[in-house]
């Protein structure tokens, strides 16, 4: 029966949206894409509009039916992934969007944050994370203090906000309905992750209504149906995009870490069923259902391929050259300058928002593409160590994400860490992650080939690493950083 149950996975990334068909052994039966835009108008903010997202789901979805025909009624369910952290606000009655779609990325309110520093500690303890811009609270309060439609709608008691995925859900399914899952909650700072709800002290502290909020169910729930052409799907999963890709290959290993680099390197260190918290890194709920609750130590790195994007704008290199040619900078740069990495502002374990982007040394354009792609690496290995040093050693690296299709940087990756990295052939791990859960959780999901590439003795690497970390703690310093 299970040979004839598929299941569709939808993506909503930060650059496209995909739907993804896979079969019960995790072979892909059909799939659709569609780019999306991000806008930035103004240093620090980040946004992308909410209709061209809705618009990109139907759109990929319509893709599917007419791919599938008549065998579409062999979806048996769907799941679906979005950016954890990203906020809309919108109409209840109708569904008309009153704000932008604000991205992860974006940091317009971090000031507004600074106020409660002083409640640190309860914060943490409440919801395993640490104050900053990039979680949707400020975006929220943002929105209420700043957006006129958002201010009527509230005075007139028709306002709804809350993560990208329950205002994809509200739009998308059928009969709408105003739910959110774990993974994306949680990156409200306004989540509980002890209760698995709404915090009233939470809500007090920054002045947010929880009538307004979605409802928190659990990662599998019924988040009602979407039609795909005279069929009905059950949306039975919704959760955030890296929490998705943890398990694109089944159940993770707690002695391996995964990281998934995209537009920021997302560091996920499996723990089970217990909460662990190690100082300035994030201890995140990835899975939830009416049994079981599944936790990880999350770090992340903001500036990845965004960073990279950003200055080869900057020094007016074409994005098909420097995807062309940068496995061969990475190999013959092996003195670039050292470039200290704010894009985005820096996450764990530093936590500064408006970190200062600098390059140190000179070099032609083609070595500073290289020493971002360091940063990055160093980033990365900052916030391991960390991992390694204060919980059970690692054994091994599985990669995931746009970046991870470079030979070149898997193996300095490797060179640097010391451990042996697996990427494995399906490298877009998200929609993947989405179709597991879906299915339930079959065994044999995943099983394939991977390319592995062995630690080897790079010495120019770790003198730069040293230098770099020198050169960070310097500019720490003169930012007047608390870390």
């Amino acid at each position: 029966m299970n040979k004839q149950r598929w299941y569709l996975a939808i993506d909503q990334g930060g650059g496209s949206t995909r739907a993804i068909v896979y079969d019960h052994d995790a072979n892909i039966i059909a799939q659709a894409q569609q780019s999306v835009s991000v806008d930035h108008p103004r240093l620090g903010w980040v946004e992308q509009d909410a209709e061209e997202l809705v618009a990109s789901a139907r759109n990929v979805l319509d893709q599917i039916c007419r791919h599938l025909g008549p065998d579409v009624k062999y979806l048996h369910a769907a799941g679906m992934a979005t950016q954890r952290s990203n906020i809309v606000c919108w109409d209840r009655r109708n569904g008309h969007t009153l704000s932008p779609a604000i991205s992860w990325q974006d940091r317009r309110a971090y000031q507004w944050l600074e106020q409660y520093q002083a409640q640190s500690q309860m914060i943490r303890d409440k919801t395993g994370l640490l104050i900053t811009a990039h979680y949707g609270v400020s975006k929220l309060k943002w929105c209420l203090d700043n957006l006129a439609q958002v201010q009527e709608a509230q005075q007139q008691g028709f306002l709804a906000y809350g993560p990208l995925a329950s205002y994809l859900v509200f739009r998308l399914v059928q009969q709408p309905l105003n739910l959110v899952d774990p993974a994306s909650a949680s990156r409200t700072l306004l989540w509980n992750i002890n209760s698995k709800t709404w915090d009233p002290d939470l809500l007090s502290l920054f002045g947010i209504a929880e009538q307004y909020l979605p409802k928190c169910v659990a990662t599998v729930a019924s988040y009602g149906a979407i039609k795909m052409c005279n069929h009905r799907v059950p949306l039975s999963v919704v959760t955030g995009d890296q929490s998705a890709a943890l398990y694109a290959f089944g159940q993770p290993d707690e002695e391996t870490v995964y990281i998934n680099m995209g537009t920021g390197v997302f560091i996920q260190r499996p723990t089970g069923n217990r909460k662990v918290d190690i100082p300035r890194l994030l201890c995140s709920v990835v899975y939830q259902d009416e049994q079981q609750s599944h936790y990880v130590i999350e770090c992340t790195v903001n500036g990845a391929a965004n960073a990279l994007m950003e200055v080869e704008d900057v020094l007016g290199i074409a994005e098909s050259d420097a995807e062309q040619n940068f496995d061969d900078w990475l190999q013959r740069y092996t003195n670039p300058p050292l470039f200290l990495n704010g894009v985005a502002g820096l996450g764990t374990p530093y936590w500064v928002p408006d970190f200062p982007c600098k390059f140190i040394g000179n070099g032609c354009a083609e070595e500073k593409i290289v020493a971002v792609a360091e940063s990055i690496l160093f980033l990365t290995n900052v916030n391991l160590k960390i991992l390694q040093e204060q919980y059970v050693p690692l054994k091994k690296i599985v990669v995931t994400g746009g970046l991870s299709n470079s030979d070149g940087l898997c193996q300095k990756l490797a060179n640097l860490v010391q451990l042996p990295v697996y990427r494995p052939a399906q490298c877009e791990a998200t929609a993947m992650g989405v179709a597991y859960l879906t299915a339930g959780m079959p065994e044999n999901w995943g099983a394939q080939s991977a390319s592995m590439f062995t630690s080897q003795e790079e010495a120019t690497l770790y003198t730069r690493f040293a230098s770099w970390q020198k050169a960070m703690q310097a500019e720490l310093k003169r930012h007047n950083s608390k870390y």
